[in-house]
């Protein structure tokens, strides 16, 4: 074990040539950043977790009976013991075969089974109240995370100097300001990611979890090799976007939609110009070329800057579909009322649409699914979480 640990903290792996650990041992003048301390972050995640459960409870849930937001989940299949029994032991999507099987067991018709195993999956699903209180709950953590780091950063020279990241490199002290920052988006985000375990299931799961994965590793790359100054960059710049995320999607699920849209169009100019233009101009050239220039690469640095460009691309990828779902908004005001981003149904939740339709002949099928494109309420709008919420209609 002892070998092991030696190995993995390489001093010529993590620091800068010429560097050891033991020039960054704390003094009694200087702190540094050590490993040690992120192992606060694991308890403090554990207390964010019950800190939002207690939130969510208190005050997201009153908050959002106040504002006529339901309870009620999706509908419920009727009981059947057989239905009940394939679903639970067997499979969730039953291929055609077992369905005819079913059909001539039950004497029900394959559209009639269809439906239920089509209710039965959404009844697994989440409410509009619970969703409510998740995008509540982040609202707030990231409002809160990203005026304390807006407050602190103003009175840093490197927000104005990037350069200023890199100079006297890597012997810049650690403040009490910046290690309360690093710990607590490092707790948030390990809070984050086993919470999704439990949080509203998403199609883009894996897509998240890989997102918060390389989020932790840079947080914990950059305090460990004292890259702090430029990762308070790289932490607020992202928090920006997600608190007009996390407004949008609850002004979706209060069916506030006019106010959805408007924060929807400011969430997506302000994601995009974050994400794909200061983040590689300002963020990416400080960390590639400056400095390069300043401190020269060594093994972590090509590490960090890697997961960088990995954050990247998972920006240009959102960015995708987040102009995707514009431009089928504004196709459908086209076709009807004038509705920019009418943003009705969470893609990531996988809520499967209602089988009503399923027993209407062919002929009225198709009318009403040409009815219901047309005026923009239904169908699939998500930007895999960046706008969510079940269907609402534009009240104000």
């Amino acid at each position: 074990m002892a070998g092991i640990l030696v190995w993995f903290w390489n001093e010529r792996f993590w620091l800068p040539h010429n560097v050891t650990w033991a020039d960054l041992k704390n003094t009694d003048e200087l702190t540094f950043p050590q490993a040690e301390d992120l192992y606060l972050a694991c308890p403090l995640a554990f207390c964010i977790f019950m800190v939002r459960l207690v939130f969510e409870r208190f005050i997201a849930r009153p908050c959002a009976l106040g504002m006529k937001i339901q309870a009620n989940g999706p509908q419920k299949a009727q009981p059947n013991a057989i239905l009940e029994k394939v679903f639970t032991a067997i499979t969730k999507h039953p291929d055609e075969k077992r369905l005819e099987g079913l059909s001539k067991q039950l004497d029900w018709n394959v559209r009639t089974i269809q439906r239920w195993f089509r209710q039965r999956r959404n009844q697994e699903k989440p409410s509009t109240l619970a969703r409510f209180c998740e995008s509540m709950w982040r609202f707030s953590f990231y409002l809160y995370i990203f005026t304390y780091g807006v407050r602190f950063l103003k009175k840093s020279p490197w927000l104005w100097n990037t350069r200023e990241c890199w100079y006297n490199y890597p012997y810049q002290a650690l403040t009490v300001d910046l290690h309360y920052y690093y710990v607590l988006q490092l707790s948030f985000y390990l809070a984050l990611l086993f919470s999704q375990f439990t949080d509203i299931r998403r199609k883009d799961f894996l897509l998240m979890f890989m997102h918060h994965l390389a989020t932790i590793a840079l947080v914990t790359f950059s305090y460990v090799n004292n890259m702090v100054r430029v990762g308070t960059l790289v932490m607020c710049l992202h928090d920006a976007a997600d608190v007009l995320l996390e407004t949008a999607k609850m002004a979706n699920y209060a069916k506030c939609q006019r106010l959805c849209n408007l924060l929807f169009v400011m969430f997506a100019l302000v994601f995009m110009s974050s994400r794909l233009g200061i983040f590689p101009v300002w963020i990416l050239n400080s960390t590639l070329l400056e400095s390069w220039e300043i401190v020269g690469p060594f093994p972590s640095w090509w590490v960090f800057n890697l997961l960088l460009l990995l954050l990247q691309t998972l920006h240009t990828y959102w960015s995708y579909l987040i102009v995707r779902i514009a431009c089928r908004a504004i196709s459908r005001g086209k076709a009807g009322k004038w509705n920019p981003l009418h943003v009705s149904k969470d893609d990531r939740s996988d809520i499967e649409s209602s089988s009503d339709e399923d027993e209407v002949p062919p002929s009225t099928h198709k009318h009403h699914h040409h009815s219901s494109s047309s005026n923009g309420t239904n169908g699939a709008h998500g930007t895999n979480g960046y706008l969510s919420g079940t269907s609402c209609h534009d009240d104000h």
